[in-house]
């Protein structure tokens, strides 16, 4: 099918003048909206029905998919707890027995439990619906950012339906957020191995479409391979911005990062022994906070020339050993530099100036 031209009017109602607009305007307007909004459109005219398929941003989450008064979280967790909460207001002054507060209070988490897993598939459903339209060689896809559940099949089922549209069109930026039921606080180690072997078996799956990725972000993941890590860098190879929450491995590992296009790096309440950053040459951006590391300092910096912002951020506590920021920041030349210890009574001994801060 021949790319429609920016030109193309249909006949419309003389006082529609938004459809009589050219098809780039439109789709330029319909990128401003979420994916479901814009699909809507679809039901107004055969024209606007082919306008979905040329959108140049597609972010498909699964908060466009809840009702409003949840949209405040993502995380089922959270969900749970909100839920909890209005069961035990509606029912404060209620005359009810203990039982039935339970048996209630039962019911609607389940049902919570159940609106997440539709939502899940919910995404899954519109993003392959969506990518499918794409006319193969057509209107390049400037932004495909999806952020999904590792529920089910929904991880394969999406990773599929991306990996098919880098296939077929030109995919600038392409974004995986991956979530779990659970959120950081309620994660036991149990469900974190658990969403660590669904993570394994969906990388496995779509190893291709991993390969085309720019940003990832994940959450709650604990890996039995301390090697996995490593390969999801050494897959990854377009990655601009890699992100972990609350993930490590089975055991403790110094997490050695080499990669090319990595400029944007965020490490928050991980296990690992030491992060080494041996050869980075376009990292600009690092937060690292919150490690669960005994080793001093937990950061090791090696070839990271363009390294320009940086985050550290931790509990101080007394048994800590001092931490020499010249030494720390050996070979960089850091321009914003951010500390924190959480609240926690520090004593700072100042260095001698030099150049690295």
């Amino acid at each position: 099918m021949a790319k429609p031209s920016d030109s193309t009017m249909g006949v419309c109602n003389p006082d529609d003048r938004i459809s009589s607009l050219p098809n780039g305007v439109l789709v330029n307007i319909l990128d401003r909206l979420d994916v479901r909004a814009a699909a809507r459109t679809s039901v107004l005219s055969r024209r606007w029905s082919q306008l979905p398929a040329m959108l140049s941003r597609l972010t498909i989450s699964p908060r466009d998919f809840l009702p409003s008064e949840t949209k405040i979280s993502i995380f089922h967790g959270e969900l749970v707890r909100t839920t909890a909460a209005a069961v035990a207001k509606d029912l404060a002054n209620a005359a009810v027995s203990n039982v039935e507060l339970v048996r209630r209070t039962d019911a609607l988490l389940s049902k919570a439990l159940a609106d997440t897993t539709a939502v899940a598939k919910a995404v899954a459903k519109v993003a392959k619906s969506t990518l499918a339209r794409r006319d193969p060689g057509g209107w390049p896809i400037r932004l495909l950012s999806m952020t999904f559940y590792l529920i089910d099949n929904v991880p394969i089922s999406v990773g599929h339906a991306v990996g098919s549209a880098m296939a077929t069109c030109k995919v600038e930026k392409a974004e995986f957020t991956v979530l779990t039921e659970k959120g950081r606080l309620e994660c036991t180690i149990d469900d974190s191995v658990k969403y660590g072997a669904r993570f394994v078996s969906f990388f496995n799956e779509c190893t291709d479409t991993f390969a085309g990725l720019t940003r990832l972000y994940l959450a709650n993941l604990r890996f039995a391979e301390s090697e996995f890590v490593s390969n999801i860098l050494v897959t990854c190879k377009r990655l601009k911005y890699l992100g972990f929450l609350n993930c490590n491995t089975e055991s403790w590992i110094a997490f050695q990062i080499e990669h090319a296009e990595l400029s944007e790096l965020s490490i928050f309440n991980c296990r690992f022994d030491v992060v080494k950053l041996d050869w980075v040459p376009k990292l600009t951006w690092l937060v690292f906070e919150c490690w669960m590391s005994f080793k001093e300092p937990p950061l090791s910096f090696g070839y990271v020339p363009l390294l320009d912002v940086l985050s550290v951020s931790n509990v101080a506590l007394s048994w800590h050993e001092m931490v020499e920021l010249s030494t720390l920041l050996h070979e960089t030349f850091v321009r914003d530099l951010s500390l924190g210890f959480k609240c926690e009574k520090i004593w700072v001994q100042p260095e001698c100036p030099t150049r690295r801060v």
